[in-house]
């Protein structure tokens, strides 16, 4: 006869309430460890974003000249910068966040799902810090505030659903499959220059308008970058919808983020009884 698995908690647990918050405890701890210590606190956390910004901007505005015609291209490189930092600081802290947690997982029973959503909200507290300094330095260039701003947290709210599949999916294959993370890292890679931050859209426009739609169309995050530069910056930029070729193809964006969500969950809730026993 042979021996049963031993599993442990599933994914969500049975009480609602005490997952949020776990979640939420967890997401707050993690936050204050974070700049515990540190003499400068936030500004370490600030400055990453700001040294890429200064950099990329030089680049981009005196040696290749691919912003010079595009409105407020400075604030709009910082906030691209800023929304991939909340995404690269998600995604790999969470791919190993339920291996890093491993003695928390083995002593203690709750919801597993709470340790990939806490880092997710870490990063979320992050990024609302790096988005007051982006709108310091909007207004300090000159940005005009227009009512099409309300859709922000839509955007941002859209963001989060596709960064939580992300580490929801590669948590927990990285529990028994270690390739995870190298393999997420290179996607991480081709994802920031897949990605209209360093170049406006209109640089492929220009020349390759078929590849600057399915661009928009096939990666989420094209699309929400779009549209905050639409939304927050300079509403005669291309919205998401227009730069993807129409409502139709940003339909289809929508069920890719969406599915990336579904995915992530179902494939996480599945393992998460076996994580103990898989660490």
């Amino acid at each position: 006869m042979s021996a049963q698995a031993v599993t442990g908690p599933t994914a969500l647990g049975g009480d609602a309430r005490r997952f949020l918050r776990l979640t939420w405890t967890l997401a707050v701890t993690n936050f204050k460890l974070r700049f515990y210590g540190s003499a400068l606190g936030y500004l370490w956390q600030l400055m990453r974003p700001l040294l890429l910004f200064g950099v990329l901007y030089v680049v981009f505005t005196q040696f290749v000249r691919l912003g010079n015609d595009i409105e407020h291209y400075p604030v709009v490189l910082l906030t691209g910068i800023v929304l991939f930092t909340f995404i690269s600081e998600a995604t790999s802290t969470g791919v190993t966040s339920l291996v890093a947690s491993e003695a928390l997982i083995r002593k203690v029973e709750f919801p597993r799902m709470a340790i990939p959503c806490a880092v997710v909200l870490t990063a979320l507290f992050n990024l609302g810090l790096n988005m007051l300094a982006v709108v310091l330095f909007a207004a300090i260039s000159g940005v005009d505030l227009h009512s099409s701003i309300v859709q922000v947290p839509l955007i941002v709210g859209a963001l989060v659903a596709f960064v939580l599949g992300v580490v929801l999916f590669t948590s927990a294959m990285y529990v028994k499959y270690r390739d995870v993370q190298p393999i997420w890292d290179v996607i991480l890679q081709m994802l920031f220059y897949g990605t209209p931050v360093l170049y406006p859209i209109e640089v492929v426009q220009d020349d390759f308008p078929t590849a600057a739609e399915w661009i928009v169309t096939l990666n989420p995050f094209a699309a929400l970058v779009q549209q905050t530069r639409h939304a927050a910056i300079d509403p005669s930029a291309d919205s998401a919808a227009v730069a993807a070729g129409g409502w139709g193809h940003l339909a289809l964006t929508g069920v890719i983020l969406a599915a990336i969500l579904v995915v992530g969950f179902l494939v996480f809730r599945r393992r998460a009884p076996y994580v103990a026993e898989e660490l």
